[in-house]
């Protein structure tokens, strides 16, 4: 079967690898459809990200969606020509972690398309893959392929807007709208936050964002000065979702952000300054948000159910034949959001 392979940045080819053996409990799937990541496009930009980098070729991916061929023995419950949204997340389910129901920090973590660990965690953006059944959650048929794959990305924004806490009657702000950003503006609309404001730098971001359920956006570079109304009596939101990954977004929205007010850090970006007079004065709450677990069984119920619309965020759906063209759109965010990978 072919697969997209990184083996430097730039340097992302189709080659030819084997389909691991279908074994008991397992089954094998034929990959439809994968969204391309920002961390995708790190390995592909950058040969990674931080501290992690790419040391030996790893097949990228892990946000996928495709249909069951072939059940392995032992296996209840699954049928060949079932579709599902593939969970990329294999925690070990025996360390001090799994075992407190923190499985996103297993010490174990088999996390596809990783270069975390040595030798890499190969990835998803493959013709067939072979899963354990934890792994498949079955698609509605009213949910296409490509929406399934978004499934994993939804999972973090859901996992993000646990994190903050209840969300019923408040007023949220979210910074960077990106798909993890709009997606968090999804999940918080849909856990009760009452208002929505999201700032980015880009015009197609934040029409998107308006399309996913915002409602107001301020665009931080035609109007440096766009939250100042909201920062009357010592600011007016309950919750900041930052998205961006960028300290300026972060620290830009303090004023903003009332006293007691919870920050959610979900963007990855280089080392920050904060002000930690401020946060100790206004006693903000700061909070990491890291990937998902259980978050990705409730991701596609919402699809299925049709409780939440992740369309508007899909921008282009290109052969995974054309990589390069591919990884340039999804780079693109003046064009495109999410792009999608088709693997027929």
């Amino acid at each position: 079967m072919e697969a997209l392979v990184i083996h430097a940045p730039g340097d992302l080819r189709t080659e030819e690898i084997e389909t691991p053996a279908l074994g008991a409990g397992q089954l094998q799937v034929r990959v439809r459809c994968g969204g391309i990541c920002g961390s995708d496009l790190h390995y592909y930009q950058h040969g990674g990200f931080g501290t992690v980098r790419i040391k030996e070729p790893m097949v990228l991916g892990h946000e996928v969606a495709g249909v069951i061929e072939a059940v392995g023995a032992d296996v209840a419950g699954f049928a060949a020509g079932e579709r599902i949204a593939i969970s990329p997340s294999r925690p070990c389910g025996q360390c001090s972690y799994c075992q407190q129901g923190l499985q996103n920090h297993c010490l174990d973590m088999r996390y596809y398309g990783s270069a975390m660990r040595n030798p890499h965690v190969q990835g998803a953006f493959r013709q067939q893959i072979v899963v354990e059944t934890h792994q498949a959650h079955r698609l509605a048929d009213s949910v296409s392929d490509g929406e399934g794959s978004m499934a994993e990305p939804l999972s973090v924004a859901l996992h993000a807007v646990r994190r903050a806490g209840s969300l019923l009657g408040k007023r949220v702000l979210v910074t960077g709208c990106g798909p993890i950003g709009a997606l968090a503006i999804i999940a918080a609309r849909r856990a009760g936050a009452v208002h929505i404001v999201a700032t980015d730098v880009g015009s197609y971001t934040l029409g998107k964002a308006l399309a996913v359920g915002a409602d107001e956006v301020v665009n931080v570079a035609e109007s440096p000065d766009g939250l100042d109304c909201f920062k009357a009596g010592k600011g007016s939101f309950d919750v900041l979702f930052e998205a961006s990954g960028n300290a300026r977004a972060l620290v830009g929205a303090f004023d903003a952000l009332r006293p007691r007010g919870i920050i959610v850090q979900l963007g990855l970006g280089g080392e920050m300054t904060l002000p930690i007079n401020t946060i100790v004065a206004k006693e903000f709450d700061l909070r990491g948000a890291f990937r998902f677990h259980e978050e990705f069984a409730m991701a596609v119920e919402l699809l299925n159910k049709g409780l939440v619309n992740v369309k508007p965020l899909i921008s282009a759906t290109l052969s995974y034949r054309d990589p390069a063209r591919a990884f340039a759109l999804a780079a693109d965010r003046s064009q495109a959001m999410k792009v999608i990978l088709n693997f027929d």
